[in-house]
């Protein structure tokens, strides 16, 4: 195992309940307003205890057991919503420090504590987010800010809580970071000679794995070219 610039921590852990959010002539059934809790939680295939999804088709599942967001990334979040942020402000169950998208790959597996995860996919921008901050540019300035956040499966379950270290115990060596990833599904980046190593790659999302033959399609039938 590669324990490389491996140590993290949990900051904050966050879950949310189901609630209606009206904005623009639309309700969105959502649990993205996450919030701390005290003490530790159980975490399993399924995410954390007590946290819940208000639409299962494109949040939660074993792919999206836990979304992790960086408190690196706060200060720039500040500056956008001119105020401070709060843990679970991006619908995230774990604030975290030491885990960034530039670093952190797909495959990557962190121990915490008995707890084993493994990085799954980036997020996707959605409405709800815009929905939720009252912001309609808030999905374009997530995309341009090429901080998605992290989804991990949950391999091995146990409890967790804030200050916990978050070890990296193995590095995959495909070298695909979710960075590079969330550029290559939101188009900021020409697709790559070799994107079907990282669509056969095992530890990548299906939903994710999608996006990407759906851009290749794309690319292909505008008579463009899919190498770098």
């Amino acid at each position: 195992m590669v324990n490389a610039s491996s140590q993290g921590r949990i900051v904050s852990l966050n879950v949310g309940v189901v609630e209606e959010i009206e904005w623009k002539d639309r309700v969105f059934r959502t649990a993205i307003r996450k919030r701390p809790v005290e003490g530790r939680r159980h975490v399993g295939p399924l995410g954390v205890q007590g946290d819940a999804q208000g639409n299962r088709r494109v949040h939660g599942g074993v792919d999206k057991a836990l979304y992790g967001y960086a408190a690196e990334h706060h200060d720039f979040w500040e500056e956008v919503f001119g105020r401070p942020v709060v843990p679970g402000d991006f619908g995230e169950n774990l604030t975290l420090a030491g885990l960034v998208e530039d670093d952190v790959r797909i495959g990557d597996r962190f121990r915490v504590g008995v707890v084993l995860l493994e990085v799954s996919e980036p997020r996707q921008p959605c409405s709800t987010f815009a929905a939720v901050h009252r912001r309609s540019d808030l999905p374009r300035i997530f995309a341009d800010a090429g901080w998605p956040g992290i989804y991990f499966r949950v391999l091995e379950d146990g409890e967790v809580g804030p200050g916990d270290a978050v070890e990296r115990v193995h590095r995959d060596p495909a070298g695909w970071t979710v960075r590079r990833v969330f550029d290559l599904v939101m188009g900021k980046a020409p697709l790559p000679e070799d994107l079907g190593e990282l669509l056969a790659l095992p530890t990548l999302a299906e939903s994710t794995r999608a996006a990407l033959v759906r851009r290749a399609e794309s690319t292909t039938e505008e008579g463009g070219s899919t190498s770098a």
